[in-house]
């Protein structure tokens, strides 16, 4: 069984192939047009999703070493993202599915996220609790078995990624600004600029005040203290980011009494939070999953393991089915 998947939620155009439940190939196609703005606009992301989604596909199948005719199935996100973007790789599956006369599977891109962890490990262990930290959610899920899970705590305002890419904002470094913080935190003081930690109910989070407390703290500076402490403003950033991530993750594991832990989501790529797993796991004795880093950000292998847990179960869409931009 072949299955080719496509994931266009947001500015990368991701095609991935999947045989029997194992990634053949998974090709992204970045857009470039959207640094000189400092941010995605949606516009251009969708016109630039037209151009890049046949060669992609093409490129997939390639490497895969299969043709069109050999797909068993068309897996596409369908939510939530961009509905400009998403409706390019909606109406590109629906057209592909129908022209094959073969089953259309409709995933969601969260969901995705957190099955990212299944890749690869046919016996994974459930259940298993996952921090899934992107650009637009943060979230603790309990999953206790593939496709089934539970949101326990979520973000009240705005997402973890979305602080980190604001406070890189405030400090002038280029779009996308996270993985420039992450970098320059490496030569960083973690301690040295102290931020706070947010109040939210139990599992949830909330980043606004955390976003307002690093402009505050930006705004009284020069440029040129900005300049010479720039890796110990990042580290100190990131560190009251992470830190606070697993504040709440810690309390859920605890409370569940779960040890299997992972992460999903384009943030999981960051080096401080993936350190701070790997120390967590020694003193909590906990089992841990970090997902590769093609895995982390948006991509379609992990439609394409959603997507083939919904085969198996024959969870097939209509050539009705509509892109959305929230919820899922």
């Amino acid at each position: 069984m072949y299955l080719l998947a496509i994931e266009s939620s947001c500015d990368d155009t991701g095609i991935a192939v999947l045989h029997n439940g194992n990634i053949l190939a998974n090709m992204v196609a970045g857009q470039d047009v959207h640094q000189a703005w400092g941010g995605v606009v949606p516009e251009l992301a969708s016109r630039a999703h037209e151009k890049n989604i046949v060669p992609t596909v093409d490129a997939a199948l390639k490497q895969a070493g299969i043709t069109v005719s050999q797909l068993s199935a068309i897996a596409f996100t369908a939510g939530p993202g961009l509905v400009g973007s998403l409706m390019v790789g909606v109406g590109f599956a629906k057209a592909l599915a129908l022209s094959l006369n073969i089953p259309l599977i409709q995933t969601d891109h969260l969901v995705a996220h957190v099955m990212s962890s299944l890749i690869g490990k046919p016996d994974f262990s459930f259940p298993y609790l996952c921090l899934l930290v992107s650009g637009g959610h943060t979230q603790i899920i309990r999953v206790d078995a593939p496709l089934k899970m539970e949101v326990l705590g979520s973000t009240n305002d705005d997402a973890a990624g979305e602080a980190f890419d604001k406070a890189a904002k405030m400090l002038g470094l280029p779009y996308p600004g996270g993985p420039l913080i992450d970098k320059y935190a490496k030569d960083g003081d973690p301690m040295r600029f102290p931020f706070p930690r947010p109040r939210a109910e139990k599992y949830d989070y909330s980043f606004s005040g955390l976003k307002t407390a690093y402009l505050h703290f930006i705004n009284k500076q020069t440029p040129e203290f900005l300049a010479q402490n720039l890796p110990d403003i990042c580290a100190s950033i990131q560190h009251s980011i992470v830190d606070y991530l697993f504040i709440k993750l810690k309390l859920a594991a605890s409370d569940t009494g779960i040890k299997t832990i992972a992460i999903a989501g384009g943030v999981s790529a960051n080096t401080g939070l993936r350190n701070r797993l790997t120390q967590e796991a020694k003193t909590n004795d906990w089992q841990v999953h970090i997902p590769a880093f093609e895995y982390c950000t948006d991509n379609a292998g992990m439609i394409a393991i959603t997507a083939w847990y919904q085969f198996l179960q024959r969870d097939f869409a209509g050539q009705d089915a509509v892109a959305y931009a929230r919820g899922g």
